[in-house]
């Protein structure tokens, strides 16, 4: 890759960088005024209201006994995956998230840097021949 005209652009790089820099810190102010807490699991649709999220490992259980039992399952493959998705979802699904009191001054700079960071790498990564139908209209 060539670092000094990303894109096909003489001077992609500057953008690219500078673009790279503003998604970073972007990023990390936002995240840095975030707190994640994690309550216990509800899942209504399988159980009654506060009880665990044991029933959701029935699925994931079978599918490694079945791995253990013949490795190239496919069955045992698609419940093993299936049991994991399900459990990914619900510790995501039960966690709260919070943004922790800032400014809207803040808040804006944040927001800012991240979406012109944004800008500033998907303008630098455009090829040579978008940019220059851009210019004709």
């Amino acid at each position: 890759m060539d670092f000094r005209n990303i894109g096909g652009t003489p001077g992609g790089a500057r953008h690219f960088w500078v673009g790279a820099l503003m998604i970073v810190l972007g990023t990390y102010l936002l995240l840095h005024r975030v707190s994640v807490t994690g309550g216990y699991y509800n899942f209504g649709w399988l159980g009654s209201e506060g009880r665990s999220f044991g029933v959701t490992l029935i699925p994931l259980l079978f599918g490694i006994g079945i791995l253990f039992y013949d490795g190239r399952s496919l069955a045992g493959r698609c419940l093993t995956g299936f049991g994991a998705l399900i459990i990914l979802a619900g510790v995501i699904g039960n966690l709260d998230i919070h943004m922790a009191e800032t400014s809207l001054f803040n808040l804006l700079l944040m927001l800012v840097m991240l979406v012109g960071g944004i800008g500033l790498v998907v303008r630098a990564v455009l090829p040579m021949e978008s940019k220059r139908e851009g210019d004709r209209r």
